[in-house]
């Protein structure tokens, strides 16, 4: 780890300002970052220590929504009774994640903002256009075994590695972003995270001197919430595919279904087309099947990876599956 200084922000604005410069960087739980930062991954100049800063709050809002602040743990806001009775699907999201240590650290603004765990990225020797711009990607023709299948370019091939954001994707939750001086703004978190293209450096929409101050959800929804994680061993492991779903039902007919997907892609995955063509039918096979099809219609396998592809078409049938009450 490289020598750098340590600033504690006494305000939001003040922490805005010292992460301003190139080399600043934010920290709370610092479960991703100190990470990146022994490995030489990361190497800012300054952190900026926010943790004491007032975002702990997870409180309702006007509209029958729910706000989880940026500094609410993980813990916190997996057991948190609305979160628990309101939106099941992301306290099991949550709880599918790391170990229990980490989720009393973690934080919800620190946990949308973690970085690949790609083998590429977090060994400095290798090339990685991600850590290096320009020196190429050494997943596409190496060990790729957990990286994307979709929305992938030939300058990456990374996955997001996380849970939660997956969950917040299918709920269509708001990030909310304060800049410098009183400047806000609200970005869906369906647009937060960004694809590879030719910035794959750029994991996320946040500028210079940005930070999150809290996640917005919208009023619940009825109906059946499932998040469903693949991996290679039953716990403390990154999903190879996952899939958070918010199906529900009129009668024999499917008249919601909100998806997500996580370990396919550089950010979680959500396909408007999906619900376009779920809703309003009789579940089955075959519909789920095409519903499968409409999801990999683009999907590239990069040899070791070639798995996934299959692997993500059964899991969503499953999911469908468990969530219609249907036998396929």
């Amino acid at each position: 780890m490289r020598p750098f200084d340590y600033q504690r922000a006494e305000r939001l604005e003040h922490a805005s300002q010292l992460t301003r410069p190139e080399g600043g960087r934010s920290i709370a739980g610092g479960t991703n970052l100190l990470d990146l930062m022994k490995l030489q991954v990361e190497t800012p100049d300054t952190l900026v220590d926010i943790s004491r800063l007032p975002m702990a709050g997870i409180e309702d809002t006007d509209d029958g929504g729910l706000r989880i602040g940026a500094l609410a743990s993980n813990t916190a806001t997996a057991v948190h009774p609305r979160v628990k009775a309101d939106y099941p699907v992301l306290a099991r999201a949550i709880l599918a994640g790391a170990t229990q240590q980490l989720r009393n650290k973690a934080t919800t603004g620190g946990n949308l903002c973690q970085r690949t765990r790609c083998y590429y990225f977090t060994q400095i020797n290798q090339p990685c256009n991600k850590r290096e711009p320009g020196s190429g990607c050494g997943a596409i023709d190496g060990i790729a075994r957990i990286h994307a299948i979709l929305g992938t370019s030939d300058q990456c091939i990374a996955t997001y590695p996380g849970d939660m954001a997956v969950a917040l994707a299918a709920l269509d939750a708001t990030v909310e972003i304060a800049g410098e001086g009183e400047r806000t703004r609200r970005v869906p978190v369906r647009d937060f995270h960004c694809l590879p293209g030719d910035t794959p450096w750029r994991d996320n929409v946040l500028e210079d001197g940005e930070i999150i101050t809290g996640v917005t959800l919208p009023a619940p929804v009825g109906g059946t919430q499932i998040y469903r994680k693949v991996r290679e061993r039953s716990s403390y492991a990154f999903a190879l595919v996952s899939v958070a779903a918010i199906v529900e039902m009129d009668g024999d007919l499917i008249s919601r279904a909100d998806l997500a997907f996580g370990g396919v892609a550089h950010k979680p995955w959500h396909d408007p087309r999906l619900s376009d063509h779920l809703v309003g039918s009789v579940p089955s096979a075959e519909l789920f099947d095409k519903a499968a099809d409409i999801l990999l219609d683009t999907a590239q396998g990069y040899g070791e990876n070639d798995f996934k592809i299959p692997l993500a078409r059964r899991t969503l049938s499953a999911v469908l599956a468990h969530a219609t009450g249907t036998k396929i």
